[in-house]
């Protein structure tokens, strides 16, 4: 853009809440984006993934008329369609096959939250603007469920190792997870490659094995 400025995130909005979708239009437009969509049912956001204009698309896993994975079917068949196609998935409960099922294809650039967490606008819109640039963010309790449910594909790695495998699941920097458990970025380094090498994963961009790591995880490997 002229004079450095960036073009704001185009997002689609898909809720059936009609207060919860206004609000989050006017989060997502505070914030800088540009809401170019809001649907409220499965028909017209299977015909809404299709736009060429979208950068990120919020979507709530439940929508009618089934109200249930009606969202996140769509989305996973939108993303099979356009691999890597930015959706952050919103949800009321922690559903640890939802947060698989849109990892299943190692692409990166999705994000799976609690409607809870919209409430902090800030780390929203950063969750937001991750998942549009090809992060991975999954809400907290959701890696905790997560480290509950799958302990047995962790056993190679080290109780330090286990901490930041967790952190890079919630779609944190190596900078900020150096921050949050008071250590080196280098020492973050030396965790990250000794994970990927425990958990077999040969040499590709970092952001891939990333997300791979995070499936190996949830997969059992």
């Amino acid at each position: 853009m002229p004079g450095g400025v960036r073009a704001p995130l185009r997002a689609l909005v898909a809720e059936d809440q009609a207060l919860l979708r206004v609000g989050l239009t006017r989060i997502l437009e505070a914030g800088g984006c540009q809401v170019v969509e809001a649907v409220d049912n499965e028909p017209s956001l299977v015909r809404a993934l299709r736009r060429d204009d979208l950068d990120v698309a919020i979507v709530d896993v439940r929508l009618p008329p089934g109200f249930s994975t009606e969202g996140l079917a769509a989305a996973v068949a939108a993303r099979a369609a356009r691999p890597g196609l930015p959706v952050l998935v919103l949800s009321q409960w922690v559903e640890v096959l939802y947060a698989r099922d849109l990892l299943a294809d190692g692409a990166g650039a999705v994000g799976y939250l609690l409607k809870d967490r919209v409430a902090d606008v800030d780390a929203f819109l950063a969750a937001v603007r991750q998942v549009a640039e090809g992060g991975t963010v999954l809400d907290p309790e959701v890696v905790a469920a997560l480290v509950g449910a799958r302990s047995r594909p962790l056993d190679r790695l080290t109780a330090r190792e286990r901490e930041v495998l967790t952190l890079m699941a919630e779609g944190r920097s190596n900078a900020a997870i150096a921050e949050a458990l008071v250590v080196t970025e280098k020492a973050v380094d030396k965790h990250i490659n000794s994970i990927f090498t425990k958990l077999d994963l040969p040499p590709a961009p970092d952001a891939n094995r990333r997300v791979l790591a995070v499936l190996a995880w949830l997969d059992g490997r």
